[in-house]
């Protein structure tokens, strides 16, 4: 199964779930959450064309998460890290570099800056201190706009020699399990994967461009992943009595 028809899959397997969001927000929740988390960054594309768990570069991440009711979670995070690809790092069936790899031998190094929004649907009310399940995994999907700075470099293809930067979109996906440690503090742990709408990432996107076409499919777009830990911290709002329910209740 390739990349995209997981990503349909993913999309599918949550739509139903969906509909499910809109009966709970009736139900509004008291509770949010404040987090920072680390990580690695990884991408995919013509550079990379599986993903590579060898390509994972530092990357950190805050977060904001409100509890519209029990299953479903908004949020919002800002997630900065590095880029890290290379042609002679890719192996084919039999062990060696591919030769489109090694014909390209390029590489590629960058940054990139997140801001995302989206939506967690929880499987467990893990903030409910009354009951014994502390933990839920969930899954998520959203949709974010990330600014990229990469640099390529080839010791054949001069053409490919480039460094600039570029502002996109990217659809957020992916899976996670989050722990209750205390009334307050949770653990978090993710993964998950950027379905982006360019293929100037690694600045590869075989479009006629001297012999670019030659060393790129212009037919693919170019993916990020990212996986990690984040610690959080829960806040609590008391709600008031409705005093004109207090009054109907006095006069009864």
């Amino acid at each position: 199964m390739t990349n995209l028809n997981a990503f349909k899959t993913l999309l599918i397997g949550i739509l139903p779930v969906g509909s499910v969001f809109f009966a709970y927000t009736a139900a509004a929740q008291n509770t949010s959450e404040l987090g920072i988390g680390i990580g690695g960054l990884s991408y995919k594309g013509e550079l990379s064309p599986n993903y590579q768990f060898r390509n994972n570069r530092p990357a950190l991440t805050a977060f904001y998460r409100k509890d519209i009711s029990g299953p479903v979670t908004l949020r919002a995070g800002l997630m900065g890290g590095m880029l890290r690809a290379d042609d002679r790092n890719v192996r084919g069936t039999n062990g060696n570099t591919p030769p489109l790899a090694a014909y390209r031998d390029a590489n590629m190094k960058g940054s990139l800056l997140e801001l995302s929004g989206g939506v967690e649907y929880n499987f467990f009310d893990y903030h409910n201190r009354r009951d014994k399940v502390h933990f839920t995994p969930y899954v998520f999907i959203g949709l974010a706009g990330f600014y990229a700075n990469t640099e390529t470099a080839s010791t054949t293809q001069p053409q490919l020699n480039q460094k600039s930067s570029l502002v996109s979109l990217a659809i957020p996906a992916g899976l996670g399990f989050k722990y209750a440690l205390s009334e307050h503090w949770n653990l978090g742990l993710e993964a998950g994967a950027r379905k982006t709408f360019t293929d100037n990432l690694d600045h590869v996107d075989g479009k006629s461009r001297g012999q670019n076409d030659l060393v790129g499919n212009s037919h693919d777009q170019d993916w990020y992943f990212h996986n990690g830990i984040s610690v959080s911290y829960t806040f609590y709002k008391i709600r008031c009595p409705d005093k004109s329910q207090e009054k109907g209740k006095k006069k009864d």
